[in-house]
């Protein structure tokens, strides 16, 4: 997605793009690689070829907070590139110190009013929240199930679960619990547009990862004015902010449920949550990443 964006926004710039899995050796004035780790043979070719052209590394949340530690290509891509580009601000922290001259975060907008018909949550008569992501360790999937045993039994809240298995234990464990817990319903992958559409109809949503970069779903909700109970890690830090008051431990879902409960039942808490979201709308406005993303190439073409 990040991809696609960026070469609408060079395009409207009057520069000719070409998305890749990899680079061609065809002649390029700059190349723009995502992932550190999986564009080292790329952004080592190109530096061979063009020495002195420039190279924007977007670095990744697997880059970052898995890949850096483990592999040295994270390190040498960092190295040869012109400019590193984080999704959030946290991030800063993670890059070595000799190598932090280079950053820049640039937010990932998101754009959805015009997309569906949103409509304000706090109508609904019951209180829906829904979790968003494919399901994978690293996500913490259901943590969130982990905690609908915990609510006090006058909750009405509701979970609806968005996301595609990805392992066949990962798959009989959302399906046991599809039939066995009674406020939890996966339903599965279904389209960005209708992701989006449970997401407007949402109270809140939880983001319960492990280990995330900056995720764009989050953005999504911010966009859409919707309330996040996040997990305690930089990378949602970096997105919702220092202040924001509704993180909990990781893994931790009895300090999820009290959240979750404390949101359904205090309407000065919501309040705040939907404050702290209204303010954070501004850092993923498609105008602000575009003109973001037009100042660092013009800064690097000048050069």
């Amino acid at each position: 997605m990040t991809a696609l964006r960026w070469q609408g926004f060079l395009e409207e710039f009057g520069y000719s793009v070409e998305v890749t899995e990899s680079w061609s050796r065809d002649d390029t004035a700059l190349l723009i690689a995502l992932h550190a780790y999986r564009s080292h043979h790329s952004i080592v070719a190109f530096k061979k070829k063009y020495p002195k052209r420039p190279i924007v590394l977007v670095l990744t949340g697997t880059d970052l907070y898995r890949d850096m530690e483990n592999h040295s290509e994270v390190i040498q891509s960092m190295e040869m590139a012109d400019q590193l580009i984080i999704l959030q601000s946290s991030a800063v922290d993670l890059i070595p110190a000799d190598l932090r001259y280079k950053v820049q975060v640039i937010y990932q907008s998101v754009e959805v009013e015009n997309a569906i018909d949103i409509r304000d949550p706090a109508t609904k008569s019951a209180f829906l929240v829904s979790v968003i992501g494919h399901l994978r360790e690293e996500k913490d999937p259901f943590c969130v199930v982990r905690s609908l045993p915990l609510l006090p039994a006058d909750s009405k809240i509701t979970v609806t679960h968005l996301g595609q298995a990805m392992n066949p234990q990962m798959k009989d464990l959302a399906e046991n619990f599809n039939a066995t817990v009674k406020r939890y319903q996966w339903i599965g992958e279904i389209s960005h547009a209708e992701t989006l559409k449970v997401l407007s109809q949402s109270h809140l949503m939880v983001i319960s990862s492990r280990m995330e970069g900056g995720a764009h779903v989050v953005s999504e909700a911010i966009a859409l004015g919707i309330p996040v109970i996040a997990s305690d890690i930089p990378g949602n830090r970096g997105l919702l902010g220092e202040d924001y008051p509704a993180y909990y431990p990781v893994a931790d879902e009895k300090a999820l449920a009290t959240l979750l409960y404390r949101a359904e039942n205090t309407p000065a808490f919501y309040a705040l949550l939907q404050k702290h979201i209204d303010l954070r709308r501004e850092l993923i406005k498609p105008a602000r990443e575009k003109q973001s993303v037009q100042e660092m190439i013009n800064t690097l073409t000048a050069k």
